[in-house]
C-alpha cells in the first residue's frame, strides 16, 4: 500500500513555486522583460502529490533577444 504524503508538504511546495515565480517576475520585470504567460502549470496541481510545475510561455524574438543580451555569457569551455 502506497504512503499518503504529508497534505502541508503539498501547500508548502506550491508556496514555494508561487514565490519562485513571482521573484523570477520581479527580476525580469527590472531588466525590462515581461513573459505574460509566466505562470505555475494549473494541470501540475492534478497530480495526487502536488508538486508545480512553472510555465515560462510564449514570448516575442524581441524579448527572446532582450533575455539574451541579460543572461550572463558564460565561456564555451566552462560547460
Amino acid at each position: 500500500m502506497a504512503s499518503k504524503e504529508n497534505p502541508r508538504h503539498s501547500v508548502e511546495c506550491i508556496e514555494e513555486a508561487e514565490e519562485a515565480v513571482n521573484k523570477l517576475r520581479t527580476a525580469l520585470e527590472r531588466s525590462g522583460i515581461t513573459l505574460p504567460s509566466l505562470r505555475l502549470e494549473p494541470a501540475s496541481y492534478a497530480r495526487e502529490t502536488p508538486c508545480p510545475l512553472v510555465e515560462l510561455g510564449r514570448c516575442t524574438i524581441d524579448v527572446v533577444r532582450t533575455l539574451t543580451a541579460v543572461l550572463p555569457k558564460q565561456e564555451e569551455g566552462a560547460r
